[in-house]
């Protein structure tokens, strides 16, 4: 039986420390099985991932800063177990905030990349109820931000 940890590892994927926050709040909050995680930011090599849809970035780049987002979630939601992300029993829902200009409509497409990602590490709990929003600007000029809702034992 293969493990959350394994499948990450196979996927060539290392959870980072879970981002601290960046202000007056929580990373997570649990209330019984569930688990609430305020937004994540896409970061690559210490840098954010910035960019506005249909301006200066497009639905595939946005998509793979979608799946940073989802990284830091599976990271948050690892801190709130313990460090036990077998504890994970599903993904509950996740919004995503994609930074793009008033005529851009592939906001689905931009949050793929976390569902999709979810779904590949985490199989059938993967999968989730989901919104997908356009924002006319994000913090720190990132190009998506997305938060999480899920349940552990």
């Amino acid at each position: 039986m293969s493990t959350i940890e394994s499948r990450l590892a196979a996927l060539g994927v290392t959870l980072p420390d879970a981002p601290a926050p960046a202000a007056n709040y929580v990373p997570f909050v649990q209330v019984g099985d569930i688990v609430h995680v305020s937004g994540q930011i896409p970061m690559a090599d210490g840098a954010f991932i910035t960019g506005k849809l249909g301006d200066d970035m497009d639905a595939g780049a946005g998509a793979a800063a979608a799946r940073l987002c989802a990284i830091s979630l599976l990271a948050q939601v690892k801190a709130a177990c313990g460090g036990d992300l077998e504890r994970l029993v599903r993904v509950v829902k996740l919004t995503g905030f994609v930074n793009s200009t008033a005529d851009f409509t592939d906001q689905p497409k931009v949050i793929n990349g976390a569902s999709d990602f979810m779904v590949e590490v985490l199989g059938e709990a993967g999968r989730h109820a989901r919104s997908a929003v356009s924002a006319a600007s994000l913090p720190f000029g990132v190009a998506v931000e997305i938060e999480g809702i899920f349940q552990i034992r």
